[in-house]
């Protein structure tokens, strides 16, 4: 069995869910998977987050135990394990950032970043900024805060429930790991708003999504998280 390398808390997270042409990412499907179709259609999902209480190995690192992040991703399955594989993920720690790319081969870039929750009566509202380079990007999402937790078959949970992760090493083997939370209960959204410059923040392959309205929008509660050390092959 695979040991746990890190748990930590993933809170409100905003998913920001986009159809899109299948080839667009099948050159960047990890080994050995497939993308996962829903109703016949890929998709890839915008998601911003906080890391909070984050433990490697046991430890808490002083600095390092609290982030947002923010992240491209997309839907593959190898056999009958459904997952999810990256295109791109931020964080605002250089360390963070170069320890993911350096031991797990990992997407990840640090860039200067902020988010906070806000709660009025009976609304939430989550706001992130991620400033590359040359653009500022924004996100917020406002629900009621009467969640619940939507049926196993629903879109939503088809989005925001994925108990592995995959990836591939530099020499191009298959990277997997598994991801343990409870279902997380969701938000209902009432609003949203996005100021994204995608080219810029994920390169020019990525800038037809400028011209894309998000099929869905999911503000889920999170919960305690548990990843297990990545095995490579198999």
């Amino acid at each position: 069995m695979a040991q746990t390398f890190l748990t930590a808390e993933w809170r409100h997270l905003c998913l920001f869910t986009y159809e899109v042409p299948a080839e667009q990412l099948e050159d960047c499907c990890p080994p050995g998977t497939e993308i996962d179709l829903l109703d016949g259609r890929a998709h890839l999902s915008l998601v911003a987050f906080d890391f909070l209480n984050t433990r490697v190995g046991g430890v808490a690192w002083p600095g390092f135990r609290s982030f947002p992040e923010i992240n491209l991703r997309f839907y593959v399955r190898r056999g009958g394990a459904r997952g999810v594989a990256f295109i791109r993920e931020y964080v605002p720690q250089r360390l963070v950032a170069w320890i993911a790319r350096r031991r797990y081969n990992e997407p990840y870039l640090d860039a200067p970043m902020e988010s906070r929750v806000i709660t009025a009566g009976d609304a939430i509202t989550v706001e992130h900024e991620l400033r590359t380079a040359t653009a500022a990007n924004s996100l917020r999402v406002t629900g009621s805060t009467n969640a619940f937790r939507p049926a196993d078959d629903s879109v939503e949970h088809h989005f925001k429930e994925h108990q592995w992760g995959f990836g591939k090493t530099r020499d191009g083997k298959l990277v997997t790991y598994e991801v343990c939370h409870p279902a997380w209960e969701i938000y209902p959204v009432t609003s949203s708003e996005l100021d994204w410059n995608w080219a810029d923040a994920y390169g020019p392959k990525w800038s037809f999504l400028t011209d894309l309205s998000p099929v869905s929008v999911i503000l889920a509660a999170g919960s305690d998280v548990s990843v297990h050390r990545p095995t490579v092959g198999g």
